[in-house]
């Protein structure tokens, strides 16, 4: 098969490299599909004893359990019920998932398009009710590269479920060489009985309903049946949608142009409000009150080259307007409780502010040795995931305290 590549315009404009020096060759990330054939994907959902974590994603927590995604493979479930010392239970196998949400023992998952249903009344006998196939439009979770190299995939038996992304080195020319056919291809394309997620959500439930962005759409579902969800149309929602946040009738979208907001007084067809705009970054958004807060990342395909946080202030929901920015180094989720605001600043550690003056946010602590991802604000412990390590802390009045971190290796 003919050798394909999608070469992002903003990784072209900003790699590093020296061609006089280091001759016609510079360094790359290079994101190679992770395939599947077609017959394994519709029947890759299993139940295992607990495995060693591949690459943690997003983090989950539901009544006395913690689910923690491994990137395009699956759920690993934790018991918490003691926070000091939690214990893995067992592994969820499912081929392209991602996200996962959870209401009144059901468990819904993401395995790229399909929507799989899970009952986890029991959690050692965790039973499969249901595939709902091809509901969950653009739901493609692009990582972050500067070249995604299909290379002999055969794409009337196989199906790409997740990346693998290294640092290679590769002729500039032969990257150069391929942005007419990028131009084509962009031309072309044009309640308790509810768990909680963190900020890099793409699932929430809302009541009877579940909404799961895609890159440009809410897809809502209808789960007053909680076993028999009811896919609704299916609604235009803007471009390179990342993340999902609900406070009262509204949806908060965070995405690599800015934030969108949508009224969600008739919940099955949400109806757009506003939006704010601000460079090309990614971008999870939380909200408290009045304000809204937004993590900018630069770099690769993110767009931007600073990264920051941006507070906006959303009491004229009608009209978002950026009330003050804060400079971060490579900022991913964030979370807020009571006056507290948590930032996972990538490999700068976690940040722990006093929000309670947003002109002038004081530091309160700074967890240097750590790499973070994103964090879960819950009722009596922060729960936080990176770099294959699930943290929990007890709350302090002015901090927080290390409870127990738990290796997923």
């Amino acid at each position: 098969m003919k050798k394909g590549f999608l070469i992002l315009l903003i990784a072209l404009g900003v790699s590093s490299c020296d061609s006089k020096e280091e001759g016609d060759y510079a360094d790359y990330l290079i994101a190679t599909p992770i395939t599947m054939s077609l017959s394994d994907f519709k029947n890759s959902v299993e139940i295992v004893e607990p495995l060693p974590i591949i690459e943690s994603g997003k983090v989950y927590a539901y009544q006395s359990y913690i689910f923690v995604n491994d990137k395009y493979k699956g759920v690993h479930i934790i018991d918490n019920s003691d926070p000091g010392s939690p214990q893995k239970v067992s592994f969820i196998k499912i081929a392209g998932n991602v996200d996962i949400s959870v209401k009144g023992n059901f468990l819904y998952a993401d395995s790229l398009t399909d929507l799989i249903v899970l009952d986890i009344s029991e959690i050692n006998d965790i039973r499969i009710v249901s595939r709902m196939e091809n509901v969950l439009s653009d739901n493609v979770v692009w990582p972050v590269a500067d070249i995604y190299d299909y290379d002999g995939i055969d794409n009337q038996n196989e199906i790409v479920v997740g990346w693998n992304v290294q640092t290679e080195s590769r002729l500039i020319t032969e990257v150069n060489n391929r942005i007419d056919d990028l131009f084509m291809m962009a031309e072309a394309a044009n309640d308790s009985q509810v768990g909680q997620g963190g900020s890099l959500a793409r699932f929430k439930i809302v009541n009877d309903y579940l909404y799961a962005v895609g890159s440009h759409t809410i897809s809502v579902f209808d789960i007053s049946d909680l076993e028999s969800p009811r896919d609704l149309e299916d609604v235009y929602a803007g471009f390179d949608i990342e993340t999902i946040f609900n406070q009262g009738d509204h949806l908060f979208l965070g995405s690599m142009r800015g934030m969108y907001i949508y009224d969600i007084s008739s919940p099955e067809a949400p109806s757009f409000i506003s939006e704010f705009q601000h460079g090309t970054a990614c971008d999870p958004v939380v909200v408290d009150g009045d304000y809204a807060f937004v993590t900018l990342r630069g770099g690769n395909n993110c767009g931007a080259t600073e990264s920051g946080l941006f507070i906006v202030d959303i009491s004229d929901i009608t009209t978002p307007v950026l009330a003050t920015t804060y400079a971060m180094d490579e900022p991913y989720g964030l979370g807020i409780k009571d006056n507290k605001l948590f930032i996972c600043d990538g490999g700068s550690g976690l940040k722990v502010y006093d929000k309670t003056n947003i002109e002038n946010l004081e530091l309160l602590n700074h967890y240097k040795n750590i790499i973070t991802f994103d964090v879960i604000p819950m009722d009596e412990t922060l729960i936080m995931i990176g770099d294959e390590i699930l943290y929990q802390y007890r709350y302090l009045d002015n901090d927080i305290e290390l409870i127990s971190s738990l290796n997923l290796h």
